[in-house]
């Protein structure tokens, strides 16, 4: 799947496909962050529909996830007060938030109700509020976030009639992205523009800012005088990459090494972070180091590795603790009965470091891999691959890492958990 260059600048680009999305839909709905690349959206969105006079088709709406910076805040505010001739909702609901600081769930709840005391924030004072008191559709608390996005564009085309709504991605943030919006293999397309993902006869996903690079929004706020986030000024005089620029959920694992910053840049909420969400200090602390899951981490010397999985388990609160020992039962009557594939230079190094195995020969014929069994988990291995071959300092890993699906020990993700990530992708495609 390669890439094709046209004669056209991604702003002419996104121009066309916002024709042809404001004359096709009843209504065009903006997902707006508060970050830069949906800020973008809903100032392209906007000025299209004032020129072509189709205020009336235009809707914006946030997700609040209670814990932010003032900065995004403050912004947000701003953009609904300065979009006062459109449809506007702010979302504030109980949704179930991803989580890579907590050690008990791998999410967050904002906007709990009973928690009113430890909240980040008030709620805003607004009428186009959407809580969990006066919410037009079903909801259940924890309910994954995306979902909640679903159910609130679902609700919206119910309504309103037949919708686009607007995503901020961008094919060049990763691969994943690209093929999210270009895949050759995607099928739920609307009127075959890969830009767009079908979700029902009435309700579209679209990206119209698929093609544009980091430079390009910048260029187009610098060039058009766009507010935006300042935050992000912030970020740049940090030093930050701008890969690393977030404006979103905080405590979400891919943001663990600039939570941190929360500290520097808005202490004021960082205080009541730290008391919001557990680990949320541990993870600022050491989010990006040996400490958060690196192959090198170390134990205590009165410690074999083994020992210490079970005091780091020991640590946990009892469901927690009882999913790691479910998901540890599970994997070593696989490496004790079934085996795992090495590769030669792979046995060789166990072989030369003396680790106690089992070697059940090649896969297939055309295999160059063999099956290997231990009786038990190696305390710790040597190998370049540290990552195939079990051992209880991997185990210690996963858990440090707060690895809920055992990604590090190997494991794939149950039903349950590939169900989750179906969801949590479908904002962007179904491919």
């Amino acid at each position: 799947m390669a890439k094709r260059y046209v004669d056209i600048n991604v702003y002419t680009a996104a121009q066309q496909r916002l024709e042809f999305i404001f004359n096709e839909f009843d209504n065009v709905l903006v997902a707006f962050s508060g970050g830069k690349d949906s800020g973008v959206c809903l100032n392209l969105c906007y000025d299209y529909a004032k020129e072509h006079s189709m205020l009336h088709k235009l809707a914006m709406y946030h997700l609040d996830y209670e814990a932010q910076y003032q900065m995004t805040t403050d912004y947000v505010t701003e953009t609904f007060e300065q979009f006062n001739d459109i449809k506007r909702y702010w979302l504030c609901l109980p949704v179930g938030a991803d989580c890579g600081c907590r050690m008990d769930s791998d999410r967050w709840i904002p906007w709990e109700k009973g928690k009113e005391d430890i909240w980040v924030r008030n709620m805003p004072d607004v009428p186009y509020l959407i809580t969990e008191d006066n919410v037009p559709f079903d909801i259940t608390v924890g309910q994954r976030d995306y979902d909640v996005q679903d159910n609130f564009c679902k609700w919206f085309t119910e309504e309103n009639g037949t919708t686009a709504t607007i995503i901020g991605i961008r094919a060049a943030e990763s691969l994943d992205r690209f093929r999210a919006v270009k895949s050759d293999k995607k099928v739920n397309v609307y009127d075959d523009k890969k830009w767009t993902t079908k979700i029902s006869d009435d309700l579209v996903y679209a990206y119209p800012i698929y093609d544009w690079e980091t430079s390009d929004i910048w260029v187009y706020n610098a060039k058009f005088m766009k507010n935006y986030n300042h935050l992000y000024d912030l970020y740049y005089q940090a030093g930050l990459n701008i890969d690393r620029m977030r404006v979103a959920n905080p405590f979400h694992s891919c943001g663990e090494e600039t939570l941190a910053l929360y500290k520097v840049i808005d202490p004021n909420n960082w205080g009541k972070m730290v008391g919001r969400v557990n680990g949320v200090n541990m993870m600022a602390l050491y989010g990006g180091t040996t400490a958060m899951g690196w192959k090198n981490i170390t134990k205590p010397d009165n410690y074999t590795w083994k020992e210490y999985c079970f005091f780091l388990l020991n640590t946990l609160d009892e469901k927690l603790r009882q999913h790691y020992l479910d998901k540890l039962k599970v994997s070593l009557k696989f490496w004790h009965d079934k085996g795992g594939a090495l590769d030669d230079e792979t046995i060789k190094e166990l072989q030369t470091e003396g680790a106690k195995f089992t070697n059940h020969g090649a896969i297939s014929k055309t295999s160059t891999k063999d099956v290997v069994t231990f009786n038990d988990y190696l305390d710790d291995t040597t190998v370049t691959k540290f990552k195939d071959v079990p051992s209880w300092k991997r185990m210690c890993v996963c858990i440090i890492k707060n690895d809920y699906s055992c990604k590090y020990m190997g494991f794939a993700k149950n039903k349950t958990e590939q169900e989750k990530r179906k969801r949590a992708l479908a904002k962007y495609a179904n491919l």
